[in-house]
């Protein structure tokens, strides 16, 4: 394994985590939307339209959260293989910080 390898498979943890807290984010604001859009009696299609944009919302976030903990698994398993040879370096320091960092 080398060097760039780890730093490619932190950069894939990254991103998942960084995917994942984007759809909880949009979760939130979806929720906020239709709230309001109910208040202000939007049209019944409206509001139905906005409850399938929140329910696909929703599905996406525990395949996200799964392939967050597979790539978690796998930056985990070449830090325990190789970790030791790679000591010191800062591709190393990234790997267990965005580790520690995505654990939720």
């Amino acid at each position: 394994m080398s060097l760039r390898e780890l730093k490619i498979q932190t950069g894939v943890v990254k991103r998942l985590y960084k995917e994942k807290q984007s759809y909880i984010k949009e979760r939130e604001q979806q929720i906020q939307r239709i709230e309001r859009i109910t208040a202000e009696g939007a049209d019944s299609y409206d509001i139905a339209k906005q409850n399938e944009v929140l329910e696909e919302t929703l599905q996406m976030i525990p395949d996200t959260q799964t392939r967050l903990e597979a790539a978690r698994r796998k930056l985990q398993g070449l830090i325990d293989n190789q970790g030791s040879s790679w000591a010191e370096t800062e591709e190393l320091r990234q790997a267990t910080d965005i580790l520690k960092d995505t654990t939720d």
